[in-house]
């Protein structure tokens, strides 16, 4: 059957893909951030997953307000690089594996996750900030197909955090329920703290994701049992997004042990990145 190996999250912030677009990986305002993937692409490369779940946010690249879907699934074979306004990132388009996708598609709506399904998904910065620098090596073919599922994190009404957490517990059980010897990995993707109009444009909640981060690894469901209301009042309207995160770590088994965690909070937005292994896989 199939296997979740890990989960991994990351921040899916445009100015990361930037950098790397530019191999400004030493930039020393963002070194400790980019230093940061190191291990995350020692750990993969050593793994080698047979696909990657990656729980991102369309940023209205895609969806539109008018017709934006809480949960959308690409089971597309190939995913084009969107172009957000500025062209699109010099990146080969990232593979698919619709076998795999179609198999999670059945067993979540089999779960009651009413999901869109998409045959055709160009990927924005939420999917390929996290992309390009897990995988950052472009002289080669992408390593792993990407199954993206994106979230509706913007546009209200947002799913819950329970939700978010329901949804890695279906996504386990989708991923054991493949026949073969499957490995896969879950990919959370975000910012921690922050926001980025009204009032409180600018604010960063230290405090707050070390106190998320500390209990998504040893007392998710505490995450899960919060409102939204309750993210967004510690880590500003766009910190909220971090509930895909909560996805990640359902899909894994309660007790994980914490290979890496990383840490930095450059301009208004905390960055974190943290790899998760299963304890029977250790």
């Amino acid at each position: 059957m199939g296997r979740i190996i890990g989960g991994l999250g990351s921040p899916h912030a445009p100015s990361i893909g930037a950098l790397i677009d530019k191999g400004d990986w030493d930039s020393p305002d963002w070194k400790k951030l980019m230093d940061g993937y190191k291990p995350m692409q020692a750990w993969l490369s050593d793994r080698k997953p047979d696909a990657a779940i990656l729980i991102y946010n369309d940023h209205v690249t895609s969806f539109f307000f008018d017709t934006y879907p809480t949960f959308a699934l690409s089971i597309a074979a190939e995913h084009r690089i969107a172009d957000e306004g500025f062209g699109p990132r010099p990146l080969a388009p990232i593979p698919g594996n619709s076998e795999f996708a179609w198999h999670v598609a059945h067993s979540l709506v089999d779960d009651e996750f009413d999901i869109t399904l998409c045959h055709d998904m160009p990927l924005d910065h939420g999917a390929l900030t996290p992309a390009s620098a897990l995988w950052p090596d472009r002289s080669q073919p992408w390593p792993c197909p990407i199954l993206p599922i994106a979230v509706n994190v913007l546009q209200f009404p947002v799913p819950s955090p329970r939700r978010l957490w329901r949804l890695g517990q279906a996504l386990r059980r989708a991923v054991e329920s493949y026949p073969g010897d499957f490995d896969v990995v879950v990919l959370g993707t975000g910012g921690l703290s922050h926001q980025l109009h009204g009032e409180r444009f600018g604010y960063k909640n230290y405090e707050w994701d070390m106190e998320f981060l500390d209990l998504l690894e040893s007392d998710p469901e505490k995450l899960a049992s919060l409102r939204l209301q309750d993210f967004i009042d510690r880590g500003g309207a766009e910190g909220s997004e971090v509930i895909m995160w909560l996805a990640m770590r359902g899909a894994l088994s309660p007790l994980v042990r914490c290979v890496h965690r990383n840490y930095h909070g450059p301009l208004h937005t905390g960055f974190a990145q943290v790899i998760y292994e299963e304890i029977a896989h250790v």
